[in-house]
């Protein structure tokens, strides 16, 4: 059986004037790769803040539902709603009762849409549901002009940070993530109060995720990923990996090694393997990106020969390169997977995870809960090390970014 997919939603509304003229906002959002999937918005006229912000609700489910349209109740989505109004989050959990006549037709109808058991609610903080807020504010802007919110007009995505320029499997600009914070995987679980991990979760599975050594390729900065050639270590290269090895043997602390199948990852594992006498499990989902026909190609070589294909990829994370390769949605879905069977064999383990660019700043992203634009803003060196630690309860603490200090 197929699993069901998986949305988060936000949703928000507003009144000017409680009651007053008042509006709401809904965005559907993919929990792995961080994009919008539908948003939704409108003018409802006079209303209370309550009744709008309920409204949102009944808009947001209402879109994780037409995603699957083919699926009945039992095959529907599992969503999770993120709102920063108490009152509809305690009464949708079924903590608070309902008493007020205008609440219970609204709530109701919001349990209407999808099957209890596929629902679950979580309350945040207003500065953190600034997207459903934003189109709630559009639709109350629109509301006041006369008219009705409409998609082409709205700046909600404002509140996202920007693209930046791109970095590939093996180029790098020169914008390195100053990141670290404990914060929830992107999938739904409630966030953690405070600056890392509760004590009683115990040990977590902490991942060294180490970019595989130079190839011929690195310093010419040409697209390598898993759909053209599969390059061997270079000299320096190699020399790279003895140097992680020197590194991981003096600190003692890898249990486990887990690569990538290609072979630049494999000899880069190996290396440290046969230092720390270990043996190397081999993990597919782990592979580089298939970029597709931009293989072995520069980034000024693809914008000559693809540029519409190459604004696309850009702009959109749904976006695949030239000639059949993977988009960064599809890449985000294999990591997360590869995570997850990774987190639930190694619980409690340290584990040397040699892999690429995209899957590390990937792991990186979702352990932040960043968007897919921020793929682009962090700088992932050959043979540099990063870490991740993932706890018991779904967290995700980043504790290193693109170190190289073992290089010197």
């Amino acid at each position: 059986m197929t699993p069901a997919r998986r949305f988060v939603i936000e949703a928000d509304g507003g009144s000017r004037g409680n009651p007053g003229p008042a509006g709401y906002g809904a965005v559907v959002i993919d929990p792995v790769t961080g994009e919008t999937l539908a948003e939704a918005a409108e003018y409802i006229g006079v209303a209370t803040n309550n009744v709008a912000e309920y409204r949102g609700l009944i808009a947001g489910l209402r879109a994780a539902k037409a995603l699957v349209p083919e699926a009945g109740a039992d095959g529907g989505p599992q969503v999770h709603v993120r709102m920063d109004s108490k009152l509809v989050v305690e009464q949708m959990s079924g903590r608070w009762k309902i008493k007020h006549p205008d609440m219970k037709p609204l709530a109701a109808e919001a349990a209407r849409i999808l099957p209890a058991s596929a629902v679950t609610y979580e309350w945040i903080p207003r500065e953190r549901n600034k997207h459903a807020d934003r189109l709630a504010n559009e639709a109350m802007d629109a509301g006041k002009r006369g008219r009705q919110w409409e998609p082409s007009s709205s700046t909600a995505a404002l509140d996202r940070p920007a693209a930046a320029t791109p970095q590939t499997a093996d180029t790098q600009t020169t914008e390195t993530a100053q990141a670290s914070a404990a914060t929830p995987q992107a999938s739904g679980a409630t966030p953690q109060v405070g600056w890392g991990a509760a004590p009683d979760l115990g040990a977590p599975a902490t991942f060294l995720l180490l970019r595989h050594g130079e190839t011929a390729l690195t310093p010419q900065k040409r697209f390598s990923g898993s759909g053209g050639t599969d390059p061997e270590l270079s000299a320096a290269g190699r020399e790279q990996a003895a140097h992680a090895a020197d590194a991981f043997a003096a600190r003692g602390t890898v249990q486990e090694i887990v690569s990538s199948p290609l072979l630049r990852c494999r000899e880069t594992a190996g290396a440290v393997a046969a230092r720390l006498s270990l043996e190397v499990r081999i993990e597919e989902g782990l592979r580089e990106t298939d970029f597709g026909a931009w293989e072995g190609l520069t980034f000024g070589e693809v914008r000559e020969r693809h540029r519409a294909d190459l604004d696309a990829w850009l702009a959109s994370a749904k976006a695949a390169p030239t000639g059949g390769g993977e988009s960064f949605a599809e890449v985000a879905r294999r990591v997360a997977a590869a995570r997850d069977r990774l987190t639930a064999r190694y619980a409690g383990r340290t584990v040397l995870v040699v892999t690429h660019v995209t899957p590390i700043k990937t792991l990186v992203r979702l352990a932040l809960g960043a968007p897919p634009e921020s793929l682009f803003r962090m700088e992932l060196s050959a043979a540099s090390l990063s870490t991740v630690a993932y706890y018991a309860d779904g967290n995700a603490s980043l504790r290193l970014l693109n170190d190289t200090s073992h290089l010197r």
